[in-house]
């Protein structure tokens, strides 16, 4: 086997399986990249991980929001008083829709 991680026919193959038509430039210069990139999973596999934690993110997560805590609100009759118009007791609003009901 050649030192490269993939070989141009194995590209080839998987270009074929996925409907891909390549030109001679493309199938060699795919195959070097894949080839790079094979690599450096390779690199990645050799990382001293044993005690290590595992996360989903590098950094902690906090919710920094406040807790929804139900508190005393406005009342609809006082909403709908600042409202410019209303109708059926809901905001009137133009129709974004042309004349649509």
């Amino acid at each position: 086997m050649s030192d490269q991680a993939i070989t141009t026919a194995e590209v080839a193959k998987v270009a074929l399986l996925a409907r891909l038509s390549l030109t001679d430039d493309e199938l060699e210069r795919f195959t070097t990249q894949l080839a790079s990139i094979l690599g450096h999973a390779a690199d990645l596999a050799l990382a001293e991980v044993d005690g290590l934690a595992t996360t989903a993110h590098p950094l902690a997560l906090e919710n920094v929001l406040r807790a929804d805590e139900p508190r005393p609100s406005l009342s609809v009759e006082a909403v709908l008083a600042m409202a410019p118009e209303v109708s059926d007791g809901r905001f009137q609003v133009p129709p974004v829709m042309g004349d649509a009901p």
